[in-house]
């Protein structure tokens, strides 16, 4: 009996994967290369926050991929760190355009990354803004292909690409970004429009943003990618979902800092779920939580009763397993991103963040904690 649940838990296993794969990887040939971007006609928006200490090094990349846009840089004004890193680097390079906008805390209850971006809106000077967190290097050739979509779309994000710093809460972080998300973003686009867009890296017209009032319609939003698709989406607007990649990097602490931010992401996708009709939230789910849970039952069907036969599957679907991600990574990076061990415990742990988001309300964002109790009402608790 327990050979029998080995085998189907492979086969249903290997078959999503594959379906997705093939989906993914559909979407990513059809989309055609572009020829890099030195950012020229571009405003790039970054709310900055002090704390990681890859913020300097980030930041300096950009101006070096992109030296002809015009960069906004958004600071606390209680974020004396930040403004330090950000004066710093624009007397270093005086010739970039970057303007170091400091901002006053937000009123209770507005988001604070949408806060920032609205007081930034007077001194946009591009015809076309780029939003980009401050822990994301945007690629010429990535930029090209957003400004490219934007002749049709009026929303236009690409796919993150996590680089970790080797230590185990890092790697696993990344693991879960670089398996995840072309399987998550791609495979539904040639059924449905795109859902939602990612919040690291996002690009709209400055003309529509200011004809649909800029963002102070969506500071009482807590999840600022889902309300700006939103809203897109409402306004007959169009989102275009790039298979080309930003590359973030993050330092995790620890393996709390590490906690803090799965759940953080669990719980948004969460308040994106709910919003969906019941046939669509069920095919999201499958794609998306079905997997890991598959994985899990194949392990302990092995471990309750270890075979042979058992073995052979189990190293035959977990060589596919890996196979098929690094070929995924490939298609969307230019190279392989897999981690064999962490790539694994990050697919495992998966159904224990959805369960943790399920239960606690309360999330981490840098420095703020937030109670959530929807999209559109949650309140400073620390």
């Amino acid at each position: 009996m327990s050979l029998v649940a080995v085998t189907c838990c492979a086969a249903a296993y290997l078959a999503l994967l594959g379906a997705k794969a093939l989906l993914a990887l559909g979407v990513a040939r059809r989309e055609e290369r572009q020829q890099g971007s030195d950012g020229s006609g571009v405003a790039i928006a970054q709310p900055i926050l002090a704390g990681d200490p890859q913020l300097a090094t980030v930041l300096a990349a950009n101006l070096e991929e992109l030296p002809a846009a015009q960069f906004l840089w958004l600071i606390d004004e209680d974020d004396p760190e930040a403004q330090a890193v950000c004066r710093e680097l624009a007397d270093r390079h005086p010739e970039r355009r970057i303007d170091v906008l400091v901002c006053p805390p937000p009123p209770e209850g507005c988001n604070p990354k949408l806060w920032k971006l609205d007081l930034a809106r007077p001194a946009i000077r591009e015809a076309v803004l780029l939003v980009l967190d401050d822990d994301t290097r945007m690629p010429a050739e990535t930029l090209a292909a957003l400004v490219q979509a934007l002749d049709d779309h009026q929303l236009a994000t690409s796919l993150p690409g996590y680089l970790d710093d080797g230590r185990l809460p890092s790697r696993l972080l990344a693991q879960f970004v670089d398996n995840n998300a072309a399987l998550l973003y791609l495979p539904l686009l040639p059924f449905l429009p795109p859902l939602t867009i990612n919040g690291m890296a996002y690009a709209l017209r400055t003309e529509g943003l200011e004809a649909q009032g800029g963002f102070a319609p969506l500071l009482r939003c807590l999840t600022d990618d889902l309300a700006v698709a939103e809203r897109t989406l409402g306004d007959g607007g169009r989102i275009f979902q790039s298979a080309r990649p930003h590359w973030v990097e993050t330092t995790v602490r620890d393996g709390r800092h590490y906690v803090q931010l799965l759940h953080r992401w669990f719980l948004f996708a969460l308040l994106l779920l709910r919003k969906q009709p019941p046939g669509l939230r069920a095919l999201i789910a499958v794609l998306g939580a079905l997997p890991p849970l598959l994985l899990g039952a194949l392990l302990v069907s092995f471990a309750l009763a270890p075979s042979g036969p058992a073995a052979g599957i189990l190293v035959a679907c977990l060589a596919l397993r890996a196979l098929g991600l690094v070929a995924i990574q490939r298609s969307i990076y230019g190279r392989p991103l897999h981690a064999p061990f962490s790539s694994l415990v990050s697919e495992l742990l998966q159904p224990l963040h959805l369960l943790h988001a399920l239960v606690w309300r309360r999330i981490v964002w840098r420095t703020r904690h937030y109670r959530v109790h929807d999209d559109r009402r949650f309140e400073t608790v620390r």
